[in-house]
């Protein structure tokens, strides 16, 4: 059954830097925040009418109580450079939330990892508020952190940099082994490279392993085919070895798909 989703003209009701080409966005949206859940996006739809395509983002808070959505994004063209200018009392159109997000009953009674690469870390927020019972956060940055203080609020945090600048010098499984970590779940979001060899960890240590992937997408709700991934099993309505990222995940158990 096709999760609920809501095309709405968002308030802005705020926008600041986070990091180096990072902002962090704030919206007001009443249904968009009752209905999203941990490991969802939405798509972003810009005012300059020659871009046709949404960009999709990771919803990294949303709070129904509030009404308000937060989206953490990384400048990555024109589109989110666009984004980047919006300020408070501006609208924007967004649909969402879209994605199947991260089995949070899967993790009941279970001590799990959450873990994250780069612009992966964001949602790690809302999973980690909501997740159940004992969580270790292991965040990896190149070099500079952000969104620190809301992860550690919320579960043990450990970091992993590229320069060594803070906590381990590595990626997220050398911080994993440094600090000999352990645990019986992972939920993890972040880069290809990152996402292949938590896989290869996950089943060398027999655990379950879900996976959040980062693919450029175009509708973001499963129409053009842009956004496939190559899966163990065919599916059963195209009877080929793909699934869409943006309709069938973005959250994958591992063993689903080939990385």
């Amino acid at each position: 059954m096709e999760a609920e989703k809501v095309f709405a003209r968002a308030l802005v009701l705020g926008q600041e830097s986070v990091g180096t080409q990072i902002f962090s966005l704030l919206l007001e949206e009443k249904t968009v925040a009752a209905l999203a859940k941990p490991g969802q996006f939405v798509s972003v739809y810009c005012h300059d009418r020659s871009r046709l395509l949404p960009r999709p983002i990771s919803i990294c808070e949303a709070d129904p109580a509030a009404g308000t959505v937060r989206l953490v994004y990384r400048i990555a063209g024109e589109g989110t450079r666009e984004f980047a200018a919006l300020k408070t009392g501006d609208m924007v159109e967004i649909l969402g939330p879209l994605g199947n997000g991260f089995p949070l009953e899967e993790a009941e009674g279970k001590r799990a990892f959450l873990i994250g690469g780069g612009i992966g870390i964001p949602p790690l927020v809302e999973l980690a508020k909501r997740l159940p019972g004992k969580k270790q956060i292991i965040a990896g940055y190149r070099d500079e952190l952000f969104l620190t203080q809301e992860l550690s609020r919320r579960g043990e945090l450990f970091i992993a940099t590229e320069d060594g600048s803070t906590g381990t010098k590595g990626n997220v499984l050398d911080c994993i082994r440094e600090n000999g970590l352990t645990a019986d779940i992972i939920f993890a979001c972040g880069p290809t490279p990152m996402l292949r060899a938590l896989k290869a960890y996950a089943e060398t240590e027999k655990i379950p392993c879900y996976l959040s992937l980062e693919q450029r997408m175009a509708c973001g709700i499963g129409a053009c085919l842009a956004c496939v991934c190559h899966t163990t099993e065919k599916d059963e309505h195209s009877q080929v070895k793909n699934k869409r990222i943006c309709a069938e995940g973005p959250v994958f158990e591992a063993g689903e798909i080939v990385l």
